[in-house]
């Protein structure tokens, strides 16, 4: 894997977190009970992106084109006509109805009926496209290769170029309200907005990872993770970063990637990557608790509709469902 760039079809991922003050990782739960189960997906494709409205209702895209879709929370999983081939990256839907899907090559697909329809959408560019995120039902953004930020503010229908000062790839962009936002990329790049999205300015990270995904718990904490185990906390809206990767244990033969970050709320969060691998908090992220999984193939989307379900895809077609409770 070349660092700085984000791979086509696969990541890396090794077992590393880190803590607000000093990080530990344990091996089981005392708090609450993990189910994870293995869901046919009907596909060989690559998952790279995963989005739930609710827990019925989600679709699921990646390499050849591939969207999938279910309505019974995953039990079924149909394959739905894109109309492309290109590698798609993520996949966002603003309610039951209204989506969008982004890939490779500038790729833009809309849909207005719950994802059974995609049409092309012309934007102006042809680079990558890898994060999509809206902070109102008018207002979003898209973010890609060498430093790429479309934006939206009429729901959708057109997207139009915003300077990023940058030229790294960019591959997760996460909103806490209508004015602050984050995006993330190579190089160890951390971009911040507080003009909701009128300018991004650099934030230092004194990092050169590559950050894949970025996620808050509130509109002051926020993780960043990435490659080499790179895992990065913010506690003043991602203004400031401290680096909180743990060095590699004795079982670790090198720090691999970290590949997708969620938080349900301000104490549950929950990252996924290499070789099935499953980490939960269950206090802001002062302990993280490997969750046995039922696979080795990496994962590399993740989706929380409710902070007691969610579902994860990857490799190979990989899907699998997670769902937590009381003991």
């Amino acid at each position: 894997m070349r660092r700085g760039t984000l791979p086509t079809l696969a990541f890396a991922f090794c077992l590393f977190v880190a803590l607000l003050v000093s990080g530990t990782v344990e091996a089981v739960s005392p708090e609450a009970k993990v189910t994870v189960a293995m869901q046919k997906s009907g596909s060989e494709a690559t998952l790279l992106g995963m989005f739930f409205h609710d827990p019925q209702l989600g679709w699921a895209v990646g390499s050849g084109g591939t969207i999938l879709k279910t309505t019974d929370g995953g039990r079924k999983w149909k394959k739905v006509s894109s109309g492309t081939t290109a590698l798609l990256t993520a996949v966002y839907f603003r309610d039951a109805r209204r989506g969008w899907v982004v890939g490779a090559n500038g790729t833009v697909r809309s849909s207005q009926d719950g994802g059974e329809t995609w049409s092309v959408m012309v934007v102006s560019t042809q680079a990558p496209l890898y994060g999509i995120a809206f902070v109102s039902p008018l207002k979003g953004w898209l973010v890609g290769g060498n430093g790429t930020i479309l934006q939206t503010t009429d729901g959708g229908e057109n997207w139009t170029d915003q300077a990023s000062g940058t030229s790294a790839a960019l591959h997760s962009i996460a909103l806490t309200n209508e004015q602050h936002g984050t995006i993330v990329g190579a190089l160890g790049t951390i971009l911040t907005t507080s003009d909701g999205g009128g300018t991004w300015s650099p934030q230092i990270s004194q990092s050169s990872a590559t950050f894949f995904d970025v996620a808050f718990a509130d509109e002051a904490n926020g993780w960043a993770v990435g490659n080499a185990g790179a895992l990065f906390q913010t506690t003043d809206g991602g203004t400031h970063w401290i680096d909180r990767t743990l060095p590699c244990g004795r079982t670790c033969n090198k720090l691999t990637d970290l590949i997708r970050v969620r938080f349900t709320d301000a104490q549950q969060g929950w990252i996924v990557g290499e070789h099935g691998q499953i980490l939960r908090t269950s206090d802001a992220g002062f302990n993280w608790v490997e969750e046995a999984s039922p696979v080795k193939r990496s994962l590399m989307a993740l989706s929380f509709p409710r902070t007691t379900a969610g579902w994860a895809a990857g490799e190979g077609g990989t899907i699998i469902s997670i769902s937590s409770g009381r003991r």
